[in-house]
């Protein structure tokens, strides 16, 4: 059974007023959100992405001043250049603004790209140490907070899970 159905048959049951002794099911919360911001594995990630980009950066900012440049060149010089030197320099900024707009959108789906894989292959990290939790301390059901109206503090083990991706980052 696939975990949304047991999510689903869990609130269900709930839901449907059917009572279940609370002794027989062991049910518990996480909250994905705090799991992946606080975890060691999505700091260093974050860390990793940003050193990727810092480079890229860095020249498009280069290349945005260095248009300014030109733009304030023509401003200030175009009375004194002749009509071919103010074409020139009008059509050299123009292809420069093309190249830097092509630039930044490329970079920006890179960006996505490369963040959607981190995400995801941390996501994948989180779902492995919850099963193991859930296996090992006999969890029935685990459910995430956007899928619950209430829950006490004493059945979130999203610090354990937080814990037990930072024993699994120092181990490597």
């Amino acid at each position: 059974m696939n975990r949304f159905a047991g999510v689903l048959i869990g609130l269900g049951l709930c839901v449907s007023g059917t009572s279940v002794p609370a002794g027989d099911y062991v049910i518990a919360v996480i909250d994905p959100t705090r799991i992946m911001q606080q975890s060691p594995q999505y700091e260093a990630a974050s860390a990793q992405l940003e050193k990727e980009v810092s480079e890229r950066k860095e020249k498009l900012a280069e290349q945005q001043k260095q248009i300014a440049e030109l733009e304030q060149k023509l401003k200030r010089d175009a009375a004194l250049m002749s009509e071919d030197e103010v074409q020139r320099l009008t059509t050299d900024i123009s292809k420069r603004k093309r190249k830097l707009k092509y630039a930044e959108a490329e970079f920006r789906e890179d960006m996505s790209l490369r963040n959607n894989e981190l995400n995801t292959k941390l996501t994948k990290q989180v779902e492995e140490v919850v099963t193991e939790l859930a296996r090992e301390e006999s969890i029935d059901l685990i459910v995430s907070d956007n899928l619950v109206f209430h829950a006490s503090e004493r059945i979130d083990i999203s610090d354990k899970v937080i814990g037990r991706l930072r024993e699994k980052f120092e181990a490597r």
